[in-house]
């Protein structure tokens, strides 16, 4: 995280904020105040310590936030408050986004058994943070990346030469084991050669539920694909144990979050 808000600092200003720097004499001192411009669910706090040595702050990640409710309150030199604002500003809109989409997910399927998970398909360079933020919501975080479990995936299959392949050769990793199976026969073959996580890719719900009833416990059971806050809840609904959507980071939208600043 602080790789990535230097980076982010170094981007902005690079040798220096020329018109705060040229109209904001060196010694004013000042106060500001992150406020929410409209309902969200909050994530990227962590950032500000990074950036402010007197901060308070009034929200934390996860909580939900009302229009015109105070996040944080900041102060010390006014110039440093305003050289900071939009780099402050663009964590916490984008990670509140991610956020936010998560808690509409989770709502979503309230009252079925099923779980949301993220997935890989994150801003590159944000992915700790963006997961984060899903977490906030109320998502459960998926693999982080290709190092920390298994998911064999249709290329997969065909470069191994097979599902039955595919998995005896993964099992020497010693990872947990998730599989893809994209035909009826894929999924018998998976099945007896001890899959016990199955995703299941681009299905109606229709279709969903009928593999699952085939399934019958025997493994754990992931939908995905285009699967949407319009029609996350017939997934859910199908006895799946888990949906994964790309769209809770690769589409959230930033929320609408500002700064007030005043002299002291």
């Amino acid at each position: 995280m602080i790789d990535i808000l230097r980076l982010a600092l170094e981007e902005d200003i690079g040798p220096g904020d020329v018109t705060t720097n040229a109209c904001v004499p060196a010694d004013r001192q000042a106060r500001g105040r992150f406020l929410a411009r409209e309902p969200l669910v909050l994530a990227g706090t962590e950032i500000l310590p990074q950036l402010y040595e007197s901060l308070t702050l009034r929200k934390h990640d996860g909580d939900l936030c009302a229009d015109q409710e105070v996040i944080a309150e900041v102060s010390g030199p006014a110039r440093l408050l305003l050289t900071y604002e939009r780099t402050a500003l663009n964590f916490l809109q984008r990670l509140s986004g991610v956020a936010t989409v998560a808690r509409r997910f989770v709502d979503a399927v309230a009252g079925t058994n099923c779980k949301i998970l993220d997935t890989r398909k994150t801003t590159p360079g944000f992915r700790t943070l963006e997961k984060a933020a899903a977490v906030a919501g109320g998502v459960t975080n998926h693999r982080m990346g290709l190092y920390d479990a298994i998911l064999i995936k249709n290329n997969h299959i065909s470069a191994a030469g097979g599902v039955k392949e595919a998995i005896l050769a993964s099992k020497s990793a010693g990872l947990p084991i998730e599989i893809e199976v994209r035909t009826r026969a894929e999924l018998r073959e998976a099945l007896d050669h001890g899959a016990v996580h199955l995703l299941l890719d681009n299905l109606t719900p229709a279709e969903a539920a009928a593999w699952i009833r085939e399934i019958g416990g025997r493994a754990k059971v992931e939908l995905s694909g285009g699967i949407t806050l319009d029609t996350v809840r017939p997934y859910a609904e199908t006895g799946a144990d888990y949906v994964s959507s790309g769209a809770i980071t690769h589409s959230a939208r930033a929320m609408d979050i500002s700064f007030r600043l005043e002299l002291v």
